[in-house]
C-alpha cells in the first residue's frame, strides 16, 4: 500500500470531483444555452432534476470535445521570462502537459426524456412558417396546388410531453386570425398522424377547436365542451398521466376535462386552414395565464396523503407505525456509533409511556442498548471516521492499518479516495496559509510567488529519478502571519505527494480513477485554489463526508455487519422503487419526491 518512490511527470487536468459535487453546486448550468427551460410547475421534481443534470453532463462533454489542448514539452526550460508568460495563459496548465484520457462523446444519448422546446421545422406542412425560435406558427398565403387540396395544414412539437413530469401543459396565443373565418385545432397526437387534417379528426390525435368550441377524440364528430375562441385568446392545454386525463383552458380558465384513457407517446400539435394564421406557444420558457403551478401542488397533497394513509401494519409486525419509527431511528443511532444518544433516545421513549399509561400494572416494553463484545470496535471505527471528517486523512489511514488491516486491501477504491482526499486537504491547508498572509506588500509576494510555483511545476513535469519523500504529520500551522516560504514548502509537500498519487494509479485505465485524479490535480494549477471558479468546492469540507461514509461502510463488511443502516437501505429502496415507476410513467410516484420528506420541518412557535 506504500506510494511508489519513483518520481514520475505529475499530470495536468481540467475540473474538479465531479462525482462528488451535488448537481446544484455544478457552475456548467450557469453557460446553458437559452433554449434550456423547465417549466415552473416541474421545478422541484425528480424530473427536472434530472433534466437538470442531464443538461450539465452534455454541456461537460461538449466543451470536452470542443476544447483542443496542445501538448507541452516536458523538458524544463531555462528561460526565466519563458516560464512567467506562461502563468499567463488559461489557469489550465501551469506548465504540465495535458493528457487526453477517455472523454465521454458528445453524441451520448441521453436517458432523461428532454421537454418539447419548440415546433418541429421538420414535422410540419411546408406551408407553415415557424418563427420566432421555434415558437411561432404562421401559415403563409401562398400554398402549392397540391397543399390546396389538404384540409388544413398541421404540426407538431419537436419531443413528445414527457410522463416522468406527472402533468404536461403548454400554452397557445392566437396572434392573427378573423373570427368569423376561426379554423384553429388545439391539442395532441401521435407522430404517425397525417398532418393534412386538423388535429382531432384522425385516429391517435385529439384537439378543442375554435370555430365551434368541439372537443374532437380520433373521429371527425365532435362533442360539446366550450366556447369558441379566436383571435387574442389564449388557450391551454395538459394531460394529466396518472388519470389520463387531458384538460384545456381558455384565458386561463380551466375547462374541465375533455378526454379520458389518454395514453401512448404524444406530442404538443397545432392546425391551421386559413392563409395568415399565427399563433405563438409557451411550452414554460414563460409564465403561464394558467396557474398550473396551484394544480400540480394540488395533485402533489393529494398523492402525499394517499401515502401518510398508507398501513404499515405489515411492514415489521407487531410494531406500530410510531414503534417502527423508533426502532429505526434507534438502530441508527447504534449502527454509526451514537450509543449514548440512542441510551438516550431509548430512554425517553420509556417515560413517554409510561407517563401515557393508566394502568400502573401495565409492563411497559422498552428498548435495551447494551454494550456487546463489538464495542471496541465501533469505538475504533467512530474515531477513524471522525479522523476524516476533521480532514486529518494520515490519522485515519494509520488506525485503518492498525486496527482494520484488510479493509483498505479489500477495498482498493476507499483507499484510492482516500489518498486523492489527502491531497486535497493538503492544498487547503496551504490555501489557508496562504490567506492569512498579510495585505502590506502583497503585489511583490505574489509576484514572488509565481516565480516559486514556476519553479515547483518544473520539479513536477520532469522525469527525474530522485525519490521524494513527505512530512508523516501536516504541519501544525498557527493562525497567525505566516512567511511566504512556509506556503511554498506546503505547496511543495502537496506536489510531491501528488507526484507519487500520480506514479501509483498511473497504469490504472478505470475512468473513475483518471477523473478523479484529474479533479484533484486541477487546484495545483491555480495560485488561489480557494477562490478559482471550477475547482473552489473541492476544498469545501463538506467533501469528506462521502470518503468517511465509504470508509466507514467497507470497516462495517469487514466486521460480517450491514454496511448501512436500516432506514438507510428503506431510504435507499424506496428511491430506486420510485425512479422505476416513474420510467414507466403515468404513475404517482412522479409527483413524489423522497428528499422533501427528507427535509426538516419548519418549527411554528
Amino acid at each position: 500500500m506504500e506510494p511508489s518512490s519513483r518520481n514520475t511527470q505529475l499530470p495536468s487536468f481540467s475540473s474538479a470531483f465531479g462525482s462528488l459535487v451535488p448537481p446544484e453546486q455544478n457552475h456548467s448550468m450557469n453557460k446553458q444555452s437559452d433554449s434550456f427551460f423547465i417549466p415552473s410547475y416541474l421545478k422541484g421534481s425528480i424530473y427536472a432534476q434530472k433534466l437538470g443534470e442531464a443538461r450539465n453532463k452534455k454541456n461537460s462533454a461538449q466543451n470536452d470535445c470542443h476544447s483542443a489542448p496542445t501538448s507541452q514539452s516536458s523538458s524544463r526550460s531555462t528561460n526565466k521570462n519563458s516560464a512567467n508568460a506562461q502563468t499567463k495563459l488559461a489557469p489550465s496548465h501551469r506548465g504540465m502537459t495535458y493528457d487526453l484520457i477517455e472523454k465521454i462523446p458528445c453524441s451520448e444519448n441521453e436517458r432523461v426524456p428532454p421537454l418539447p422546446s419548440g415546433w418541429s421545422s421538420d414535422d410540419k406542412q411546408p406551408a407553415l412558417e415557424v418563427l420566432s425560435d421555434g415558437f411561432e406558427l404562421k401559415l403563409s398565403g401562398q400554398k402549392s396546388d397540391r397543399e390546396r387540396e389538404h384540409e388544413s395544414c398541421a404540426a407538431r412539437a419537436d419531443y413528445p410531453m414527457p410522463s416522468q413530469g406527472g402533468i404536461y401543459y403548454f400554452e397557445v396565443t392566437i396572434l392573427a386570425r378573423k373570427k368569423e373565418e376561426s379554423s384553429l385545432g388545439i391539442g395532441f397526437s401521435s407522430k404517425k398522424v397525417p398532418l393534412t387534417r386538423l388535429p382531432g379528426w384522425e385516429p391517435e390525435s385529439w384537439a378543442y377547436h375554435g370555430d365551434d368550441g368541439n372537443s374532437y377524440s380520433s373521429q371527425i364528430t365532435g362533442r360539446t365542451y366550450g366556447p369558441p375562441f379566436g383571435a387574442s385568446d389564449t388557450i391551454g392545454c395538459g394531460i394529466n398521466f396518472r388519470a389520463s386525463t387531458a384538460f384545456f383552458t381558455k384565458n386561463g380558465v380551466d375547462l374541465g376535462v375533455a378526454f379520458r384513457e389518454v395514453k401512448g407517446k404524444l406530442y404538443p400539435s397545432v392546425g391551421m386552414k386559413k392563409p395568415g394564421e399565427h399563433i405563438r406557444v409557451n411550452f414554460g420558457q414563460s409564465p403561464f395565464i394558467f396557474d398550473i403551478d396551484g394544480m400540480m401542488k394540488c395533485e402533489r397533497c393529494l398523492i402525499e396523503n394517499e401515502v401518510k394513509l398508507a398501513s404499515t401494519s405489515n411492514l415489521s409486525p407487531p410494531l406500530r407505525e410510531t414503534e417502527l419509527i423508533q426502532a429505526l431511528v434507534l438502530q441508527f443511532l447504534v449502527h454509526d456509533g451514537y450509543v449514548e444518544t440512542a441510551r438516550a433516545f431509548a430512554t425517553e421513549i420509556e417515560t413517554e409511556k409510561r407517563a401515557l399509561n393508566l394502568d400502573p400494572a401495565t409492563v411497559i416494553p422498552g428498548f435495551c442498548i447494551k454494550d456487546d463484545e463489538d464495542a471496541t470496535h465501533r469505538q475504533r471505527r467512530i474515531g477513524i471516521r471522525n479522523a476524516v471528517l476533521d480532514g486529518d486523512i494520515d490519522t485515519a489511514l494509520k488506525y485503518t492499518n492498525l486496527h482494520f488491516p484488510q479493509v483498505l486491501k479489500d477495498n482498493e477504491q476507499v483507499y484510492f479516495r482516500l489518498r486523492c482526499r489527502r491531497f486535497i486537504e493538503m492544498i487547503r491547508h496551504a490555501s489557508e496559509v496562504q490567506n492569512q498572509q498579510p495585505t502590506n506588500g502583497a503585489s511583490k509576494k505574489s509576484d514572488k510567488s509565481i516565480d516559486q510555483r514556476e519553479d515547483i511545476n518544473h520539479v513536477m513535469i520532469m522525469d527525474e529519478n530522485q525519490n521524494h519523500t513527505r512530512g508523516k504529520d501536516q504541519p501544525e500551522v498557527e493562525q497567525t502571519l505566516i512567511s511566504n516560504a512556509e506556503h511554498t514548502r506546503l505547496l511543495q509537500e502537496a506536489i510531491h505527494y501528488g507526484t507519487e498519487l500520480s506514479a501509483e494509479f498511473k497504469d490504472d485505465s478505470r475512468r473513475k480513477v483518471k477523473k478523479a485524479l484529474e479533479d484533484a490535480f486541477a487546484l495545483i494549477a491555480y495560485q488561489e485554489p480557494s477562490s478559482a471558479e471550477g475547482v473552489a468546492h473541492l476544498l469545501d469540507p463538506s467533501g469528506r463526508i462521502a470518503v468517511a461514509e465509504e470508509l466507514n461502510s467497507a470497516i462495517l463488511q469487514s466486521l460480517g455487519k450491514s454496511s448501512s443502516a436500516a432506514l438507510e437501505t428503506l431510504f435507499q429502496q424506496t428511491s430506486v422503487l420510485l425512479d422505476d415507476l416513474r420510467e414507466q410513467g403515468g404513475s404517482a410516484a412522479a409527483f413524489l419526491n423522497i428528499n422533501d420528506y427528507s427535509k426538516p420541518k419548519m418549527s411554528i412557535s
